[in-house]
């Protein structure tokens, strides 16, 4: 323990923080008394915890769950659901649940998670972790803000099997995670909505089951069968959100600009818009410098790289020309670009290249939500969906984000490239090895030429023209998903 740090202090803050989680739940995970809604992950979280609850083998093995994702997906509304669960539904002994947040722990007790952790079960339960003989739940919100957390759980992954231990921070933490304790933990990443969450959020209209693997079907493993599968889907789903009450098109346009996070369920498109900035904000205050350190006048230069981001046209971002661009260094700006991706709010896709093959393109930037985009653009006046471009700016990066979070989750496709031929399709995906699968979004009215040009260049068998059409069908060797279908996946 750190000498400055009080053990009496240690135990009134675990006291506090014990007595007032059942009325934080409570208020956090509602709105006008009506409780939110589920989202898929909880459910898996669920399994977990039931499993190790029942005492399986399996569950004992997973009592360590690693919880990243960008900050604003939900991540706190999330556990705090998780704790209702435990205390309310499990009933569940009120000092047998511990939650706080690692960054109100730093800043205003200045300990550690081992500490705390160490003092909660020798101040409670009087006894140490190796003789624990009851189940324990620790839930720990942001934990990236103590660097050592990796370390506090492998020690209380070695030394006892009685504590379930729940932890969530920035994306970086997956990264941070030491070799030791990747083999221990289950890594869960959480990311923004898809439209078939943002329904059942808002409208609580729920897709027919098996809708995402059909999509996945149809774009790894494209054929008659999967055809007709994914097209009944289809028109089961169009069936389904008659419900709604209003225009599927229209409500999926109002999603890809303003629907990525949970919070703007119920708001205006200028106040989403407020929140995602401040979320952006927040972001580079906090997250980032805990993941690097930087000078405090970089704060500006960041804003600055994320703005040009979303305000270019499509095309790679060099890092010379972007640091000419800003005045500042090519390898500040690399530095910068590395970090935010660390953050998850943007990602790469890099120019394809064939084996042993150089090809030299500066890379492309993609934000993890496309309502991050839209909100920067609403930031500088840029905002204007009446224009087709926009529209189809967000449409692009909301696939290149699905195929992101898919590899990230499923380790499918294998990877994610853009194709550097001059007037190449958006994207080229990985199958297999020697595999590849063009893909091209098109918002508008675009022919056929560019999707086949990269099926003949690439060899490959088939490619995917992901559009504003109606149907799911297929043209010789190319497939035609609705966007609006897609954003289910």
């Amino acid at each position: 323990m750190q000498e400055n740090i009080d053990r009496g202090d240690i135990i009134t803050y675990l006291s506090a923080k014990l007595a007032e989680a059942p009325n934080l739940a409570r208020k956090k995970t509602q709105e006008d008394r009506k409780p939110f809604g589920y989202r898929r992950i909880y459910f898996r979280i669920k399994k977990y915890i039931d499993a190790f609850l029942s005492r399986e083998r399996k569950g004992i093995e997973n009592r360590i769950i690693i919880l990243p994702g960008l900050r604003g997906v939900g991540k706190t509304t999330l556990m705090l659901q998780i704790y209702k669960y435990l205390y309310l539904t499990k009933q569940i002994e009120q000092d047998r649940i511990l939650y706080f947040s690692a960054d109100e722990l730093k800043e205003y007790l200045g300990a550690k998670i081992s500490e705390v952790l160490r003092v909660y079960v020798e101040s409670v339960f009087k006894t140490s972790f190796v003789n624990l003989d009851k189940q324990l739940f620790v839930l720990i919100d942001e934990a990236h803000f103590d660097k050592e957390w990796g370390m506090a759980a492998k020690i209380i992954y070695d030394q006892t099997e009685n504590i379930f231990l729940f932890l969530t921070g920035s994306s970086a933490l997956s990264m941070e995670m030491s070799v030791d304790l990747a083999r221990r933990a289950k890594k869960e990443v959480m990311f923004p909505l898809n439209f078939s969450e943002y329904l059942i959020l808002k409208y609580n209209v729920f897709p027919p089951s098996g809708i995402a693997e059909s999509i996945r079907e149809l774009i790894f493993n494209p054929s008659d069968v999967s055809l007709k599968i994914a097209s009944d889907k289809w028109d089961r789903l169009k069936r389904k959100v008659l419900a709604i009450g209003k225009p599927l098109d229209k409500e999926f346009e109002y999603f890809l600009t303003s629907g990525g996070f949970p919070y703007g369920i119920n708001l205006d498109e200028k106040d989403i818009y407020e929140r995602i900035l401040m979320m952006i904000d927040r972001i580079i205050e906090k997250d980032i410098f805990v993941i690097r350190s930087f000078k405090t006048e970089t704060r500006n230069l960041i804003t600055r790289i994320l703005t040009f981001l979303a305000l270019q046209k499509p095309g790679g971002t060099s890092d010379v020309k972007l640091a000419q661009r800003l005045d500042a260094s090519p390898t500040m700006v690399r530095n910068i670009l590395d970090v935010l991706e660390k953050t998850h709010l943007i990602f790469s896709v890099k120019p394809y290249s064939a084996a042993g093959k150089l090809v030299r393109k500066p890379w492309k930037y993609y934000f993890l939500s496309p309502s991050i985009n839209a909100a920067i653009n609403y930031r500088v006046g840029r905002y204007d969906l009446r224009d087709r471009d926009m529209l189809g700016l967000f449409a692009e990066n909301l696939v290149a984000s699905y195929f992101f979070r898919m590899k990230e989750t499923i380790n499918m496709p294998l990877g994610i490239f853009y194709d550097p031929e001059e007037e190449g399709v958006d994207f080229l995906v990985q199958k297999g090895v020697d595999e590849i699968i063009p893909v091209e979004v098109s918002i508008g009215k675009k022919g056929k030429g560019q999707i086949k040009k990269a099926i003949n260049k690439y060899k490959a068998k088939y490619g995917i023209v992901i559009s504003n059409t109606n149907d799911v069908k297929k043209e010789d060797n190319i497939t035609y998903i609705p966007i609006t279908f897609f954003s289910f996946m």
